[in-house]
């Protein structure tokens, strides 16, 4: 069985979380600037077995798409014709930066620590990871 993969989408930032090879547990595993995204999942997989590709798809209070889902949208079309066997299945994110950062607080991280937005996004990629695992159930 091989890990399942969540992306929290930027654009200049993205975080990324991964599940051990039993999709049990879902745990950060980086942020890369967005730029690189594409060249660093082709290296991961090259050394990792992913079954499925989890990306958060963004929205508004109201439900509209925010304005980075056409951003996500060009990157899943290249990722689908360089990257075509592992399937990719979109769920919602909404709240998870929120969450994330609330995560940060209750974790003890001092105000310096929590500036950090590369955590953040981490953070967010392993929330709607979790999410993903929860609700799959």
């Amino acid at each position: 069985m091989g890990r399942l993969l969540s992306i929290d989408y930027g654009t200049k930032r993205t975080g990324i979380a991964i599940t051990d090879e039993l999709q049990l547990i879902a745990s950060g595993l980086t942020t890369v600037g967005t730029y690189e995204l594409l060249p660093f999942l082709k290296n991961y997989f090259a050394s990792e077995t992913v079954d499925l590709i989890i990306v958060g798809e963004p929205t508004q209070k109201d439900g509209t798409p925010s304005q980075v889902e056409e951003e996500i949208k060009k990157f899943l079309i290249k990722f689908s014709e360089e990257i075509p066997n592992i399937p990719i299945k979109r769920v919602d994110e909404r709240y998870t930066s929120k969450m994330a950062f609330q995560t940060m607080i209750d974790s003890g991280l001092n105000k310096k620590q929590r500036r950090n937005k590369a955590l953040v996004d981490e953070i967010s990629a392993t929330i709607i990871l979790q999410d993903y695992l929860y609700n799959k159930q």
